[in-house]
């Protein structure tokens, strides 16, 4: 869907292998020192009051303050805490994988009775990537090879010789999510807290987004910086993030089905889509710009992501999302230098004096009044707009960021 006309620097979407997006974010990782251990699973987990034990299937264990589940759609993690995760089964599913033919595929997209397949060449060298829709809604097993095959001669009448799979995987619509993304000392976030059908591409953003809100919360109540009662925002403004999601994709979904009357279902609201300003509602919806947390009544940008702008500091010119690359919250003051006095946060919070004299614009809303001041979240969204009186603001650090500093 097109946002290229949206105020934002990266107004496109943009479609990565799963083993590309892997290795862009263990290369992160990996530059900030954190450990992975690899071919352990968790067996089981045990919490009171003051940590949690988590078993490991080599015998060993590990203690600590905090675990987040981020163990897939069947997070064992989940289920050890005890939480629900109600929603809807299955109603079709379909593999993908990347192997090698013996004979030339059909290459391209093809729609049937059975719903949408497809043959594409990976990069690669020979492998091909194959998207095909089961006839009916597979186990829950892991797919294997006679899988694929047989998948493929139901669609093909052949299954053009496949072999030696790079990888395969299945994927359904079963649409779901916890009831609590926090049980006491244990989090979810991503598919662990939500599964739905893959339309759109929106599960990868919002499990990422699910991260960066909760990191810099956990990272604060167990730095003592800030109280425990933090981490019950983490569930307040993502849960109702990610069943706007699992709403929009079950809707997809239907429309994606070999049916006249569905077609004709999809022809209309495509032809809405076409139109201004409903392609920018749901563009903004998909890509997740449009989020919205509900920090109370005030300036439009109150609770939405803060516009990556070119500022003019003292020091030369200077991006927003710059100052948020240490995970440190920022005071950004627009008006005279130095009206804000916030030293008994000074020791967590960046205050910065600089100039904005463009437009001020969001998605979906379009421009809306310049601020004086605004206090941006770690996650780059904004706890605070307010103006030199300072109303609310020392209110708004201590909620986020702490209680003050004594002198």
């Amino acid at each position: 869907m097109d946002i290229s006309d949206f105020p934002t620097r990266h107004n496109y979407g943009l479609g990565l292998w799963q083993n590309q997006i892997e290795r862009i974010l263990a290369g992160w990782v990996h530059e900030l020192r954190v450990p992975i251990y690899y071919g352990i699973e968790v067996t089981g987990l045990a919490q009171d009051d003051t940590r949690v034990d988590v078993q490991l299937s080599d015998g060993q264990s590990l203690r600590a303050d905090y675990l987040v589940g981020c163990d897939g759609g069947r997070s064992l993690i989940r289920k050890a805490a005890g939480i629900e995760f109600p929603g809807w089964d299955p109603t079709t599913s379909s593999l993908i994988a990347e192997v090698e033919m013996a004979e030339e595929p059909e290459w391209g997209i093809r729609r049937d009775a059975f719903g949408l397949h497809a043959f594409s060449r990976s990069e690669e060298g020979g492998r091909v990537r194959v998207l095909v829709t089961e006839q009916h809604v597979g186990p829950t097993t892991e797919p294997t090879l006679r899988d694929l095959s047989e998948a493929l001669i139901a669609v093909y009448g052949t299954d053009y010789g496949i072999h030696s799979p790079t990888w395969i995987s299945r994927f359904t619509d079963m649409t779901r999510q916890a009831a609590a993304y926090r049980d006491r000392r244990v989090l979810l976030a991503g598919d662990a807290a939500h599964v739905h059908a893959p339309d759109g591409g929106q599960g990868l953003q919002t499990g990422v987004q699910d991260a960066v809100n909760l990191g810099w919360k956990l990272a604060q109540v167990v730095n003592r910086t800030s109280p425990e009662s933090l981490l019950d925002t983490y569930h307040a403004e993502r849960h109702p993030v990610a069943a706007r999601v699992l709403r929009n994709t079950m809707a997809q979904t239907v429309l994606l089905r070999p049916d006249e009357r569905i077609e004709a279902l999809r022809d209309t609201v495509s032809e809405l889509l076409s139109m201004d300003e409903p392609r920018k509602r749901f563009a903004a919806m998909m890509s997740g710009l449009d989020i919205h947390y509900d920090l109370g009544e005030g300036h439009p940008l109150l609770g939405r992501r803060m516009p990556d702008l070119d500022l003019v500091t003292a020091n030369g010119p200077l991006r927003v999302f710059t100052l948020l690359h240490d995970a440190r919250p920022v005071l950004l003051n627009l008006d005279e230098p130095g009206g804000f006095d916030i030293t008994p946060w000074a020791d967590r919070v960046q205050s910065i004096d600089a100039k904005y004299v463009g437009t001020w614009e969001l998605p979906t809303l379009g421009a809306v009044t310049a601020p004086t001041a605004v206090l941006i979240r770690p996650d780059g969204y904004v706890a605070w707009v307010g103006d030199l009186t300072q109303l609310g603001l020392h209110d708004a650090l201590t909620t986020w960021f702490g209680p003050p500093t004594a002198a």
